[in-house]
């Protein structure tokens, strides 16, 4: 029995999702309704559900994050109040889209798309995440506030301003504060393309640094610059290619 997780914070539309989906499709087994994004990750990690139907706003994670996380391992159908970030998500691969208020047509319109997908590998909606507006991105295209990180079962917000730097790390992009550092699957470039330019500097070909952490830049013997942070013990090396930034120095 294929089994939906509805990841939705307005508690009646949640509950016209369930009840139009028992009508539509009464095989389905929805596993669980969680009202936010953390509720929402830690019930897909519990059920594994083969289908998520994901509000792209919702408290705490929104719904790009949380198919960030999910990945291809559920098909996702978005549940939107925008009609143009509905076509984008389509068009990027997810199974379908329901724009509020919620149609009983449209639902179960989906309703067929997804059966028909079940067979399926579901798409890699990770993606998404960087190609389209967030609800954590600041007003004026200043970039996101916040990232959220995975830890243990659980999902970790750190602000921008916690942000010492950032370092890729093979697969993975390390996201280091001044106690602790956090493993990220997106891209190094993906990332600095969400933060604000005027803080974020990329120093290095995988290294991204917030330069409000930094307290000082030192010239060595081979006229390599690297920095010293204000909150950690390691220097940052500058590359070559960067060294411009710090041209007045």
């Amino acid at each position: 029995m294929p089994q939906a997780l509805i990841a939705e914070d307005e508690p009646l539309l949640a509950a016209e999702i369930a009840e139009e989906l028992a009508r539509a499709w009464p095989e389905l087994k929805v596993c669980e309704v969680a009202h936010d994004g953390h509720a929402a990750w830690r019930a897909f990690e519990q059920h594994r559900p083969e289908i998520v139907f994901a509000d792209v706003q919702m408290p705490g994670l929104d719904g790009l994050e949380l198919a960030r996380l999910v990945g291809d391992r559920a098909h996702l159908v978005f549940v939107t109040a925008f009609n143009h970030f509905a076509v984008q998500a389509f068009e990027a691969g997810a199974v379908d889209y329901l724009v509020k208020p919620l149609d009983a047509a449209r639902l179960a319109l989906a309703v067929q798309r997804l059966k028909r997908r079940m067979g399926e590998r579901p798409a890699d909606l990770s993606g998404l995440w960087s190609r389209l507006p967030q609800p954590g991105a600041g007003a004026g295209g200043r970039g996101l506030r916040w990232l959220t990180v995975p830890q243990g079962r659980d999902l970790r917000l750190i602000t921008a301003d916690e942000i010492c730097y950032l370092k890729a790390d093979h697969k993975y992009v390390a996201v280091v504060t001044a106690d602790s550092e956090a493993l990220l699957s997106t891209p190094l470039k993906e990332l600095h393309a969400r933060l604000d330019p005027e803080v974020f500097w990329q120093v290095h070909r995988g290294t991204v640094v917030n330069i409000q952490a930094v307290r000082s830049i030192h010239r060595g013997l081979a006229g390599r610059l690297s920095l010293s942070l204000r909150e950690r013990a390691e220097t940052l090396a500058v590359g070559p290619g960067y060294a411009q930034l710090f041209r007045q120095w």
